[in-house]
């Protein structure tokens, strides 16, 4: 079986978020298709409940690629998928590098100005939506670009979905305690609209200790390091679901909420062009309080226009097809 490594932080690892979702999904895919994918995160300190200063970014990450680099050679592993730019230099020591991004160089993103250096080393990517791929060739000049989604798993979205047990007042935000997700909108909508119910998700326990300088309205229901059943159950249960980040690289979140059918609020940057259907709609600050309200107005309870749009386009069956088409150019 041949083996590509994939490396990520260690604290991606650990959290119950996207970075690891993804990982484990694509290791799924890889057995299915005879590739060992090996878990590679260099030993770094981190806080306890939020991110530790100068350690959690791109600079930091140079101070690990003895650790990362061994461990390559002791699993003889000559192919290397790395998913935040600071192990861009990989490719100095590995000819087979591709960066697949759990973030960009946004202006809109804590430590933007640190990825840049990194990006311009890049020759090879792997993005999640086409917007990222037209970025690359703007920003960067990079063109070798392929577009896979990460896919949701077609079985929980079936075995989870059950229109009737929509509470119609509910509405589910999933993300982190940072800047760029913007947790204080939702909770401030909350406290001007008592008679919603805001449930907000986020994927590590470090948050439970972050979240306590906000003044949580009553109306609001916190929740921590949920498996992936209980996030699927959980996004059964709201009739919308909202995002108010600045700006994502794909958004796991909203293709799994499209996938339940759930009615969409979502940012209007075009980073979120994927995320397009019947009912799923755009706003900003100024206008999300009624178009939230309206939202939970609808007379539509579960779409299905979402829900078809999700399948065909993000499901774990799409995700297959894209890395097998991938690796077997890849890996040759």
């Amino acid at each position: 079986m041949q083996k590509v490594g994939l490396v990520m932080r260690k604290i991606q690892f650990t959290e119950a978020q996207g970075p690891r979702v993804y990982a484990e999904r694509l290791k799924a895919i890889g057995q299915e298709l005879g590739i060992d994918i090996v878990f590679i995160a260099p030993e770094r300190n981190v806080s306890d409940y939020d991110q530790a200063v100068g350690f959690e970014y791109e600079k930091g990450d140079l101070c690990n690629y003895d650790i990362v680099v061994d461990r390559m050679m002791k699993e003889k592993i000559d192919h290397v998928i790395y998913t935040v730019s600071g192990f861009s230099f990989l490719k100095l020591f590995f000819d087979k590098c591709v960066l697949f991004p759990h973030s960009y160089p946004n202006p809109s993103l804590t430590g933007h100005e640190m990825m840049r250096p990194f990006y311009q080393i890049v020759d090879k990517a792997v993005v999640h939506t086409d917007f990222l791929k037209q970025s690359f060739k703007d920003d960067f000049g990079v063109t070798d670009v392929d577009v896979i989604p990460i896919g949701f798993e077609e079985e929980l979205a079936n075995r989870y979905y059950d229109p009737s047990a929509i509470i119609q007042n509910r509405i589910l935000w999933i993300g982190r305690d940072e800047p760029n997700r913007r947790p204080d909108i939702p909770i401030e909508y909350a406290r001007n609209n008592p008679d919603k119910e805001v449930v907000m998700v986020f994927g590590g326990v470090r948050y439970i200790e972050s979240m306590k300088k906000y003044q949580i309205p009553n109306n609001v229901k916190l929740h921590f390091a949920l498996t992936r059943e209980e996030v699927f159950t959980l996004m059964n249960s709201a009739k919308v679901y909202w995002s108010s980040s600045v700006f994502d690289t794909f958004s796991m979140p909203l293709s799994e909420a499209m996938a339940m059918g759930k009615i969409i609020c979502r940012p209007e940057h075009p980073c979120y062009a994927h995320i397009s259907s019947t009912h799923t709609f755009a706003g900003n600050e100024r206008n999300w309080n009624e178009l939230l309200n309206m939202a939970v107005a609808s007379p539509v309870q579960a779409s299905q226009d979402n829900r078809a749009y999700a399948f065909s386009t993000f499901s774990n069956t799409i995700m297959k097809k894209g890395y097998e088409s991938f690796f077997e150019n890849w890996l040759k």
